[in-house]
């Protein structure tokens, strides 16, 4: 996993750490599912952040509340466990409030309830090493802004349209993504995520026939 641009996430690994663990917990911990209780409640502790690791952190301001913290930590998770090495969809889907949506906005496509984890082995079937270089982290009370890109490689299948499927050929990926994380009361409310899917189909070796389009009237 990467979450910054400098260095290997390995090293950041902490960043996504689950059931209180710290960052010196290993991967296999650090991913361990999360579970819902009867009742709908969330038996995982809260994440956390070490200093070092939020020194680590491209933030455009270091000065963050407590409240800030932890938000931060619960997104961060959610990254971790929507890796390719190591994808977590319960702890995904929990982190959500019973509520909560995951918008894919330039798809048009909205993720509620247990939808919420589709995502997340979809991307994988495209990219079997998917993963987020975190470039821009900006935290506002209850708002987190990030710009990242989503990268992998293409190794899996991509549904066409027009039916099929457009193999993995071996191709990097490399798609400028916009996402906004809304959370009240450590769980996601909303998070909207605005993909570059003309850059990433680009990537994939999928372009769009402009001259059929243009050609039409």
């Amino acid at each position: 996993m990467k979450l910054l641009s400098r260095k290997s996430i390995t090293a950041a690994t902490a960043l996504a750490v689950l059931g209180g663990l710290s960052i010196a917990a290993v991967p296999s911990e650090a991913a361990s599912p999360a579970h819902r209780k009867a009742g709908g409640h969330d038996d995982t502790a809260a994440p956390t952040l070490t200093a070092r690791q939020l020194a680590e952190l491209p933030l455009t301001d270091r000065h963050l509340t407590k409240r800030e913290k932890a938000n931060l930590a619960i997104v961060l998770r959610d990254y971790y466990v929507a890796e390719g090495a190591h994808i977590d969809v319960p702890t995904f889907v929990n982190s959500f409030a019973k509520d909560g949506v995951f918008n894919d906005m330039v798809a048009g496509q909205a993720y509620r309830g247990d939808a919420l984890g589709n995502a997340l082995p979809y991307m994988k079937g495209l990219f079997s090493d998917v993963h987020r270089d975190l470039k821009r982290i900006t935290v506002n009370g209850d708002t987190i802004s990030i710009e990242l890109s989503i990268q992998g490689t293409f190794d899996g299948q991509l549904p066409a349209p027009t039916g099929g499927f457009v193999k993995g050929n071996g191709q990097k990926v490399d798609a400028p993504t916009a996402d906004f994380w809304y959370l009240k009361n450590g769980k996601v409310t909303a998070f909207n995520c605005f993909v570059g899917y003309s850059k990433m189909y680009s990537d994939m070796g999928v372009n769009f026939d402009w001259s059929s389009a243009a050609n039409k009237h």
